[in-house]
């Protein structure tokens, strides 16, 4: 039974049968041995985002071999496959796949010129979130609010990008209005106490008070403390209900957009 040829094919049972062993058994061993790989790649001095990335290309690798290896045993001829495989993607190649080749390059590029590693907050081309993963064609974001956004790596390599968590500490700058009326000095003498008694407020570099802009219906001021990159959002909302709240204890005004309007008699 297992001798016969399949019907229209010259192929017997058995090779079929083998050949889904090989491939599904090729697969298995594939993913071990990817896996043994990064687990060997993560004892190494190799940031985390080098270790996956070659953790995939070396899965990858390993498909094709499977792929090869399911082939042979199906019968064919080997080298008139890669022959074959060779044409294909030359003819690909010549309808767009560019693109693709950039996407992994510029992938090669990301992971060994690191401008951004796993589980850093980054923004690039318009979007925000911290990095999971860059694989052969796109980076993938993780959004706070649980969203993957999936960027080409191309786009990422020839753009700006911006990275909120690569230096130990950041500048937390809060804006707050004062009324006209309001003595600037007393309004820069409770924001500075603000800070100063923070504890996650940093004292070197020394916080401080400035004067951004003389607006129509305030005086802006922008408090700006230093903080360990960790503490950045809780040192920011702190800050923001804190200045509001110290405000309010010293009478002094917040005041909201006004416009003054006359009008003449005729």
């Amino acid at each position: 039974m297992l001798s016969d040829n399949l019907p229209y094919m010259n192929m017997t049972y058995f090779n079929l049968l083998s050949a889904l062993i090989v491939l599904v058994a090729g697969i298995i061993v594939a993913k071990i041995l990817a896996g043994i790989f990064k687990n060997g790649l993560k004892k190494t001095e190799l940031p985390e985002l080098v270790a996956e990335f070659l953790s995939r290309f070396a899965l990858a690798l390993l498909y094709v071999a499977v792929i090869l290896a399911t082939v042979s045993t199906l019968g064919a001829d080997i080298s008139s496959v890669v022959v074959g495989l060779s044409a294909v993607i030359g003819l690909v190649l010549g309808f767009g796949m560019q693109d693709t080749l950039t996407n992994i390059a510029a992938g090669v590029w990301l992971a060994t010129l690191r401008p951004f590693d796993k589980g850093e907050y980054v923004s690039v081309t318009g979007y925000s979130g911290s990095v999971s993963a860059v694989g052969f064609m796109a980076t993938e974001l993780l959004t706070p609010d649980n969203k993957v956004i999936t960027i080409p790596n191309k786009v990422i390599w020839g753009s700006a990008i911006e990275n909120a968590t690569r230096m130990p500490t950041r500048r937390v700058d809060v804006n707050v209005g004062i009324s006209y009326d309001t003595k600037v000095d007393q309004a820069v003498q409770v924001a500075m106490e603000l800070m100063k008694n923070h504890s996650m407020v940093l004292a070197d570099p020394a916080p401080a008070v400035v004067t951004t802009e003389l607006a129509d219906s305030s005086v802006n001021l922008q408090l700006r403390a230093w903080a360990n990159t960790a503490d950045y959002w809780g040192v920011k909302g702190d800050l923001t209900n804190g200045i509001l709240n110290a405000y309010k204890e010293a009478d002094i005004e917040i005041p909201f957009p006004q416009l003054d309007v006359h009008m003449d008699k005729e």
